[in-house]
């Protein structure tokens, strides 16, 4: 009976294989019936249940997963790989498993609409708009810098906990969800890392745990960098599962936060890349505008570099390629290139709605 149920499983997983693809292709049932339908529920049950837990119980899983991993390799070197036809169906039903909770936790939000289609906005721009949006930003970057710190050559300085700062970003979905119902967030599960000090020498801020639904704040990382982290990682959990779209939300909620050192970490981070695609467009005139912003806007951005520079480590291009590899076949065709697209989304909702930022 249990042969049985594992060659089921196994044969189960390219099945599952199939049904995805097809999935894939039906955006607008994936958006009605499982990001707005099934998704919610699941995501609620999960974080209600393991959000009081005061560490990561996903990090813990990971690591059995990463143990059990090394004792099965183990096992099948020294056996010389015999038996295949006992190992290999065992190995399929594990994936068949891990597969479909990924998906059904999670997953499946890699096939809904894309958001521009849902803000109904277009997801193509001009240089000019692009131009426009910049010029606003380092002027609200400007004016925030300026009623933070001394003057306006010294870096923004956040005095904050790892906590506290977590405990604000909370705060800033309540602040939000009046104007938009969809970034309500009850039952919070955000959380420090557990592998904080990997994370930061693989060049990652953070990452959600599908199989748990917890995010995952890697808080090594300058805490200027923290406010939009969060939030990026808590957009994740409301089913934005694509890296450009949880970044969007991401600059929504802390442009619009309460607190001014957020909404300085959410406009300066729009600016980031409205200014990398500005200069990729016109590198002139990328230049220009730079040179109007207060000097120590680039002192929190030379911050973040200097950070990631003291953790560089050979390795870390085969983990960039990995995830990008792993963005490529979720649904996002250009891997880690397809984070400018959250430019296209600022432009056009912000020009769409005349938002006053």
């Amino acid at each position: 009976m249990k042969r049985k149920s594992t060659l089921l499983l196994a044969i189960l997983l390219p099945v599952q294989i199939i049904g995805i693809n097809i999935l894939a292709g039906h955006s607008n049932f994936v958006e009605e019936y499982y990001s707005n339908g099934l998704y919610p529920a699941i995501s609620k049950i999960m974080r209600y249940s393991l959000g009081f837990i005061p560490f990561s119980l996903g990090d813990f899983l990971y690591a059995a997963l990463i143990i059990l991993l090394i004792i099965w390799l183990i096992r099948r070197v020294s056996q010389k790989f015999r038996n295949p036809r006992v190992w290999i169906p065992d190995a399929l039903a594990c994936l068949s498993i891990i597969y479909f909770c990924f998906h059904l936790f999670w997953g499946f939000n890699y096939y809904r609409l894309p958001l521009h289609k849902t803000l109904e906005i277009e997801n193509e721009y001009t240089t000019k708009k692009l131009i426009a949006l910049s010029e606003t930003l380092i002027e609200r970057s400007n004016q925030l810098h300026l009623e933070l710190a001394e003057n306006d050559s010294v870096k923004v300085e956040y005095e904050y906990t790892k906590s506290e700062l977590f405990d604000i970003t909370l705060k800033g979905y309540k602040h939000i969800q009046k104007e938009f119902p969809e970034l309500t967030y009850n039952g919070p599960a955000l959380k420090r890392s557990l592998y904080s000090l990997p994370l930061t020498y693989m060049g990652f801020n953070g990452y959600l745990n599908p199989l748990t639904n917890e995010a995952q704040v890697n808080t090594l990382i300058v805490p200027y960098k923290i406010p939009t982290t969060a939030s990026h990682e808590v957009g994740h959990q409301l089913g934005f599962a694509k890296e450009n779209e949880a970044n969007f939300v991401a600059c929504l909620v802390t442009m619009n936060h309460p607190n001014k050192k957020f909404r300085y970490s959410g406009y300066t981070f729009a600016l980031s890349y409205c200014l990398s695609e500005l200069y990729r467009r016109d590198q002139v005139k990328a230049e220009e505008l730079i040179a109007t912003m207060n000097k120590g806007i680039l002192k929190n951005y030379q911050e973040v570099d200097d950070f990631w520079r003291q953790h560089t480590n050979p390795f870390e291009p085969v983990f960039k390629a990995t995830y990008n590899r792993y963005l490529i076949v979720n649904n996002q065709s250009d891997g880690m290139k397809s984070y400018s697209y959250v430019v296209a989304l600022l432009v056009n909702y912000f020009d769409d709605t005349r938002n006053a930022l």
